[in-house]
């Protein structure tokens, strides 16, 4: 009950994993981003109002949906335009942490229209990044990784005080929020391939990297081809989804967790072609490293310090021979006339 009391103590007055949020928002700003820009020289054919989905059915498909896309508004090439290279532009800044938690939320708005107006390309990334996005808005997702313009501390410095009391368990609850999402997602999945057939006798993995669409030509052979790499990789998929909530909840095994957590999304993008999905997810498996992230900086500014004093200390004791001046040369003294005749 003690610790129980602390923790909550603790969690209101205290703000944890800003450095693990803060890259979460800047790695799913990228990921917008470069989506923008994958499609940029096709942006007309795929997203315009003539494209391959015309805008009357795009607009047709949104009402039976009961959803909404910026690009509905109007089917003029000057409104798609402006819309697609706001929606970039707004990306871009999310990544780099400029604008705060307005351009975020702009952000959100603008990434779920273009989202909505070409569902074909989509690979399950964008599923998690609607739910995610919001949630950084109760964080302080803009702590660390971003450009300070000052307006922020100015507004926070005429907030009552009873409002910035609420800012840490907020940004706390949001962090909590994110990583029950996180690892309903890893349970979810798990449950969902212990019941498959293919998942039960190890065969899973053969039969996934023989899809054309999940292919790495050239690789993907070496794998389903060894029933050793398929069997492991098949069993190892399934544990590891089902009991990564139980390393998560465990301190130390937290960073190992996370870690091989990412190990097993840069595997999926890299052997199945899924790059959005694969890094929306290592995006939000920051928020659980941050604090080893935090004490390999430290580390790190640590070691550069000390490289950088060395390096004084070793240009002070170096002894710069000053060569003597050269001796005055004795000038010949004029001659004297005698004065007699």
């Amino acid at each position: 009950m003690k610790k129980i009391s602390r923790f909550l103590d603790t969690a209101s007055t205290q703000s944890f994993s800003i450095l693990g949020v803060s890259g979460t928002r800047a790695l799913l700003g990228f990921v917008g981003f470069m989506y923008y820009a994958s499609q940029y020289g096709d942006r007309s054919y795929l997203f315009g109002p003539d494209s391959v989905l015309p805008w009357r059915e795009f607009v047709s498909q949104l009402q039976d949906n009961g959803t909404f896309s910026l690009y509905a508004f109007s089917n003029s090439e000057a409104w798609f335009q402006i819309v697609f290279h706001l929606g970039m532009l707004t990306a871009l800044a999310v990544t780099c942490g400029v604008g705060g938690r307005l351009v975020l939320a702009l952000h959100w708005v603008l990434l779920w229209s273009i989202y909505q107006r070409q569902p074909v390309l989509l690979d399950g990334g964008d599923n998690l990044a609607y739910v995610v996005i919001p949630m950084l808005l109760l964080t302080r997702c803009y702590g660390r990784l971003s450009f300070s313009t000052g307006v922020a501390r100015k507004v926070s410095r005429r907030m009552p005080s009873m409002v910035k009391a609420l800012s840490h368990p907020l940004h706390n609850l949001g962090i909590l929020a994110i990583a029950a999402q996180i690892c309903l997602v890893y349970v979810v999945s798990g449950l969902y391939k212990v019941q498959g057939k293919v998942w039960q006798d190890g065969t899973a993995l053969f039969y996934v990297l023989r899809l054309s669409e999940f292919e790495l030509p050239g690789v993907s052979e070496l794998v389903y081809q060894n029933e050793f790499l398929v069997f492991l990789g098949t069993y190892s998929t399934t544990i590891f989804l089902v009991y990564f909530p139980l390393g998560i909840l465990v301190p130390r095994l937290r960073p190992w967790a996370a870690l091989a957590s990412m190990s097993f999304h840069l595997a999926i993008g890299v052997f199945m072609g899924l790059t959005s999905f694969a890094l929306t997810m290592m995006a939000c498996d920051l928020i659980f490293l941050s604090g080893a992230l935090d004490t390999a900086l430290k580390r790190c500014s640590s070691l550069f310090r000390r490289l950088r004093s060395s390096d004084a200390r070793e240009r002070q004791s170096v002894v710069v021979p000053v060569s003597p001046p050269p001796a005055a040369q004795s000038q010949p003294r004029p001659a004297t006339v005698s004065s007699d005749g």
